[in-house]
């Protein structure tokens, strides 16, 4: 009995992309692309990564170039603009021109509610905004926060706080729903995180969680209503995102998978940017020239396969 080769990936390709403003203390996003049967996958872990987490993103990019994601149930995904930390002028400037109904604006720094009402006056009333803290409060702060952003109509807030007990005591402390993020993607068994207490939504980045198939389970096994959103990618990693949206079998909210608009450029040469507030459910395959134009120095392409060989080294 002959037994088929299994597919292996091959790394075809290397990129730094500037970002448009500083997002989560970052100007240039860079990682690897590589190449199997199925297609194109993304390795973009964020510098403070080690191999612990890196893993998973490594396992995210194998599978998307070498295993089938599974069968859509929906070709269109409602998305967020994703507003930064930046002053009230550009957020009112980057949430009117994004067609877009829902938005994500990070606080944390700066002007917050000068931010989130310029976001609101830009929406208009029947908006919905969200807020992302990225668990830089304490449980003092983030109640005092909320109650005051709160004026401006909140969906729910993201990770405003950074631990499962912290977030359960926020959760009834304060009227606006929560949502997990670092909770799921920093934990060692996703697979087993009760955050029936602590959480209304479940946010869910690919790459994070090691692949489609496995985000697709960790949703099931937490069993709250889910937000897909991305790791700020190319389109090669948005594609994975819009692939996780589009199986699962509902979708109340909006996703937070518009983040290429973050960027100074892409790898494709027809990138995946909302339309009308949706974004349609394709893979696009990276562009030569586009490939060329955000190529890196050898050095750092050099640097980002190191990282991708101890991504693949055995745990422990």
């Amino acid at each position: 009995m002959v037994t088929a080769p299994v597919p292996v990936p091959v790394v075809a390709g290397s990129f730094a992309i500037p970002l448009r403003l500083r997002f989560r203390a970052t100007t240039l996003r860079r990682g690897l692309l590589v190449r199997g049967p199925e297609g194109w996958g993304e390795f973009s872990p964020f510098p403070e990564y080690g191999p612990e987490l890196t893993r998973y993103w490594r396992a995210a990019a194998e599978e998307a170039a070498t295993r089938p994601w599974p069968e859509p149930v929906r070709t269109s995904i409602p998305v967020n603009v994703t507003v930064p930390a930046c002053d009230p002028e550009r957020a009112h400037a980057i949430a009117a021109d994004s067609g877009c109904t829902t938005a994500k604006v990070k606080v944390g720094e700066g002007d917050d509610l000068g931010r989130v009402l310029a976001v609101r006056d830009a929406l208009g009333r029947e908006g919905r905004i969200r807020l992302d803290v990225n668990a830089g409060w304490d449980l003092d702060e983030a109640v005092r926060q909320i109650r005051r952003l709160a004026a401006a109509g909140l969906e729910y807030v993201e990770q405003p706080v950074a631990g499962v007990q912290d977030m359960a005591r926020l959760r009834r402390r304060v009227d606006v729903p929560l949502a997990a993020d670092e909770l799921i993607r920093l934990s060692p068994d996703p697979l087993h995180l009760d955050l029936s207490e602590a959480a209304d939504v479940a946010v869910l980045k690919v790459q994070p969680l090691g692949g489609v198939w496995r985000a697709v389970q960790i949703a099931e096994a937490i069993g709250l209503p889910a937000v897909v959103s991305s790791a700020v990618e190319t389109s090669v990693g948005i594609a994975a995102g819009l692939a996780l949206a589009a199986v699962l079998p509902e979708l109340p909210y909006a996703c937070g998978l518009a983040t290429v608009l973050l960027l100074e450029g892409d790898v494709v040469a027809d990138p995946l940017i909302p339309v009308n507030g949706c974004i349609e459910v394709r893979r696009p395959a990276p562009d030569p020239a586009a490939m060329a134009r955000w190529a890196p120095s050898e050095a750092e392409t050099e640097a980002g396969l190191r990282r991708w060989a101890a991504a693949g080294e055995p745990a422990g």
